[in-house]
C-alpha cells in the first residue's frame, strides 16, 4: 500500500573481475556512459520531486523519490531506478539529499537524477519520519522495510527490477534484501560494507558496549557522536561544516536511534553471504574505512558467484564515500558501474 504526496594514500581498483579498468574508472567517461542515456548528466535538468510512504503491517515507512523531470504515464518505466538504503545512525534525507549552502553538491540524489536515474530512497522502522515502535530495528527487520519499500517503487514506476546502493549498515540491508529478493536487483553497490568484521577497529570499539545493545533498543545519537561519524577514521577527509548541517537536520528526529544493526554488526556477522548474492555487484572502500579491512572485503568479494564484479578502493576518503571531499570519486565509480554495457556472450 502506499500513500502518495506530490509536492550522491591508495587508489583505484583492488579487482575487477578481469575488466580492464584500473585507473581509467576515475579518469574519464567509460563506454557506457558515452552510450547510455542515463549517463549523460544535465545540470540544467528540472529536477522534481515527491513523498510516498510503504506499510509493512501497522508500520508507516516515509520514501523520497527525485527524478528529472516529472513523471507521467509515459515516461514512468523510461529511467533506470537507483535506490538508496541509509545506514545506522542518520536517516534517508540527511544521508543521500543533504544541503550544505556554499560547500558544494552532497546530494547523491540530485547527482543521480541529473545522470538520468530515478532515485528513491527510505527511512527504515523508527528512523527519520517513518513509525516509532519497540523494534531495534535489526538488519533482518530492514529487511522487510525494504520489500515493503520496492514494492512501491516496481508498482510507481512501472519497472520489474532497480539498482540499489547501501552504505555501512545500509550495505548490509541491500546485501541481505538481495539474498532473499535475487529477481528485484539489477546491479548492486554496497560501500563502507563489513562481511565478517575481522580486524575491525570500529566494530572492536563498538562491541564494549555489546551488553548494552542486547538489552536496550535505543542508543543516545546526539550531536557528538554525529560529528565523530566524520571523524573517526581519518580526520581531514570531510568538511566540518558537513557534520554540523547533518546533525542540524537529523536532530530534528531526536537523539535516540535503534540498536539493532549495531548488535548485529558486534555479534551476529556475517549476516549476508556472498554465494547468495547472485547479482552484479561494486564494492567501494574508502582508503581510511574503519569499519572493515581489506583482507575482509577481499574474502567477500572472492566468494561472490557472478563474474560481473569489481572491488574499489577510492583515495582520501573514510567510512562515508557518500560524505566525503571526494564524493565526486563515488558518483563517477557508481555511475560508471551502473551504466556498463550487457557483455557480449563469449564466442564458440
Amino acid at each position: 500500500m502506499a500513500i502518495r504526496n506530490q509536492s550522491p594514500s591508495r587508489r583505484g581498483i583492488v579487482a575487477g573481475a578481469g575488466l580492464g579498468l584500473g585507473s581509467g574508472l576515475l579518469a574519464g567517461l567509460t563506454r557506457a556512459q558515452a552510450a547510455t542515456p542515463a549517463a549523460r548528466a544535465d545540470s540544467s535538468a528540472k529536477i522534481w520531486s515527491g513523498e510516498y510512504w510503504a506499510k509493512k503491517g501497522d508500520v508507516s515507512l516515509y520514501m523520497f523519490r527525485k527524478r528529472a523531470g516529472a513523471p507521467t504515464p509515459a515516461s514512468q518505466a523510461a529511467l533506470p531506478v537507483l535506490f538508496l538504503v541509509h545506514g545506522s545512525s542518520v536517516s534517508s534525507r540527511p544521508s543521500f539529499d543533504l544541503t550544505v549552502p556554499g560547500h558544494g553538491e552532497y546530494s547523491v540524489m540530485n547527482t543521480f537524477a541529473q545522470y538520468g536515474f530515478d532515485v528513491w530512497t527510505m527511512d527504515h522502522e523508527n528512523y527519520g519520519r517513518s513509525s516509532r515502535t519497540e523494534s531495534n530495528s535489526d538488519i533482518a527487520s530492514g529487511v522487510e522495510d525494504l520489500k515493503a519499500g520496492v514494492d512501491v517503487v516496481l508498482r510507481e514506476t512501472g519497472r520489474s527490477k532497480i539498482h540499489m546502493f547501501g552504505e555501512s549498515s545500509g550495505g548490509l540491508r541491500a546485501g541481505a534484501y538481495a539474498m532473499a529478493r535475487p529477481e528485484r536487483i539489477d546491479r548492486l553497490v554496497l560501500a563502507a560494507f563489513t562481511y565478517k568484521g575481522t580486524g575491525s577497529p570500529t566494530l572492536t570499539e563498538r562491541a564494549k558496549q555489546l551488553d548494552y545493545y542486547r538489552t536496550h533498543n535505543r542508543r543516545l545519537r546526539d550531536r557528538n557522536m554525529i560529528r565523530s561519524i566524520f571523524t573517526r577514521d581519518k580526520p581531514g577527509t570531510s568538511d566540518p561544516a558537513l557534520a554540523e548541517f547533518v546533525a542540524d537536520q537529523e536532530l530534528k528526529f531526536g537523539d535516540q536511534v535503534p540498536t539493532g544493526t549495531y548488535l548485529d554488526m558486534t555479534a551476529h556477522l556475517p549476516v549476508v553471504d556472498p554465494a547468495k548474492v547472485l547479482a552484479p555487484v561494486l564494492l567501494i572502500r574508502g582508503e581510511y574505512d574503519g569499519i572493515a579491512t581489506v583482507e575482509d572485503l577481499v574474502d567477500f568479494y572472492k566468494q561472490l558467484p557472478n563474474g560481473d564484479r569489481q572491488f574499489v578502493i577510492l583515495p582520501g576518503l573514510a567510512h562515508s564515500v557518500v560524505s566525503g571531499l571526494n564524493r565526486q570519486l563515488f558518483w563517477h565509480a557508481m555511475r560508471a558501474f551502473l551504466t556498463m554495457p550487457a557483455p557480449a556472450a563469449p564466442s564458440a
